[in-house]
């Protein structure tokens, strides 16, 4: 063995903790953008500015991560309305916050509706993926029952999706005061 010869240099393996997060969170961009049907790893890859080898590092399959992808999604959703609803210190204050949350909902230029449209979808496909609309409508309701008894939750919870998709698809704007007039005649006791 020659002690001269040059020792071959290793390359550092870089190390990237938000890899991982930042997939998923491209993830959600390209189903926004692309729908589930065109989102694919090379997509999903160059959108988080990742090698395309990090994808089946980090998921198994493209299931796993449109999975994860839209637990996130769901999570943060649950997350905002349950503060909402947490912060409504009675039943007129709930009302509004139920009201507020319709008519905000399309302030991020529809992504969030093609994204709950997108998840709708796959799960009316893929029993698999129930689990998260599953869990979402679940808090959604649990939210709800802190202002309003358990029926009346269940129906502002449908009154919300239908007022979302209504309103999002709609040519014409939509007076916000028909959904405040709704949420009123829904929970009036």
């Amino acid at each position: 063995m020659n002690d001269d010869a040059p020792t071959p240099v290793r390359r550092a393996r870089r190390h990237d903790p938000d890899r991982r997060d930042r997939i998923i969170d491209a993830c959600l961009d390209v189903i926004a953008r692309d729908g589930v049907a065109g989102t694919s790893h090379r997509k999903v890859a160059a959108a988080a500015g990742v090698p395309l080898g990090s994808m089946t590092y980090h998921f198994a399959g493209m299931d796993e991560l449109l999975h994860e992808a839209f637990a996130r999604f769901a999570q943060g959703i649950s997350d905002e309305f349950e503060r909402r609803m947490a912060q409504a210190s009675d039943v007129a204050a709930a009302r509004a916050a139920v009201a507020a949350f319709i008519i905000e909902e399309g302030d991020d230029g529809g992504r969030g509706l093609v994204l709950s449209h997108e998840l709708y979808t796959l799960a009316a496909r893929e029993p698999g993926f129930r689990d998260l609309t599953t869990a979402w409508m679940e808090r959604s309701r649990a939210a709800l029952e802190r202002h309003f008894d358990p029926v009346t939750a269940r129906m502002v919870d449908a009154v919300i999706e239908g007022f979302t998709i209504h309103r999002a698809l709609d040519s014409r704007d939509r007076d916000p005061s028909e959904v405040v007039q709704a949420i009123a005649r829904i929970t009036a006791t």
